[in-house]
């Protein structure tokens, strides 16, 4: 996806780019490569590839769901900021924090927040299952994203404790969401969430199949959840 492609593709969806928007896009690739020479961000570094399957594929969850502004969202396990950056960035009236458990990756996020002028942006080293025990953020935010980080039932875990009631948690997922979706409802029940929506899509150009799960947090999540950093890997609920 050239960067001409992107910027059509998002006016037919009704988001009209600005100068500056374009500019930051640029600058977030130009950064994403350079760094990644130095520590490992992603394995996609081909611009169109990059603009294609990180930039498009993470605003892609704003075709299915408002991105209000004021709101609070909490990015799971973000990596290089997707999707919570490229979004910010098409929605700078957001706020934005990112947990992630490598130090270096927090550092790199700190740099690109910086260089791409954004504010209401907030970056914690943590682990996530010990971040949403924290009373500081466990049910402070609107929104939770989490984008192909692990298994859904695992990912409620780690995202549902963090949600308010009455907010949501938007998964961006690739094939296979379906069968996660459906071997997750019990987790997903017992951690307050009901699914209300799972919206396919293909990706532009490579056509590979996408997903946007929405849930929203309709009761407190049990004390417990999540458990011991680890535990939802090794014991989904």
């Amino acid at each position: 996806m050239s960067k001409k492609q992107f910027i059509t593709l998002l006016r037919e969806k009704g988001i009209e780019l600005s100068t500056k928007q374009q500019q930051q896009f640029e600058r977030y690739y130009q950064l994403l490569v350079e760094w990644n020479e130095k520590m490992n961000l992603t394995a996609i570094t081909e611009e169109d590839d990059v603009y294609l399957k990180h930039f498009y594929d993470s605003i892609a969850a704003s075709f299915y769901y408002s991105f209000e502004d004021g709101k609070k969202v909490i990015d799971v396990g973000a990596g290089a900021g997707f999707p919570s950056i490229p979004l910010k960035i098409i929605y700078p009236g957001i706020h934005v924090s990112i947990v992630d458990s490598l130090k270096k990756r927090i550092g790199f996020l700190e740099h690109l927040a910086s260089e791409l002028g954004l504010e209401k942006v907030s970056f914690y080293h943590d682990r996530a299952e010990t971040f949403g025990q924290n009373p500081q953020h466990r049910e402070q935010y609107d929104i939770a994203t989490a984008r192909a980080v692990a298994r859904l039932s695992v990912l409620s875990e780690l995202c549902l404790p963090l949600v308010k009631e009455n907010g949501d948690f938007i998964a961006l997922k690739g094939a296979g969401a379906s069968e996660e979706l459906k071997d997750a409802q019990k987790a997903i029940n017992v951690l307050g969430g009901k699914v209300k929506a799972d919206h396919s899509f293909l990706l532009p150009i490579e056509e590979s199949e996408r997903h946007i799960i929405q849930m929203a947090k309709v009761k407190s999540t049990p004390k417990k959840y999540p458990r011991k950093p680890g535990t939802p890997n090794k014991l989904p609920l």
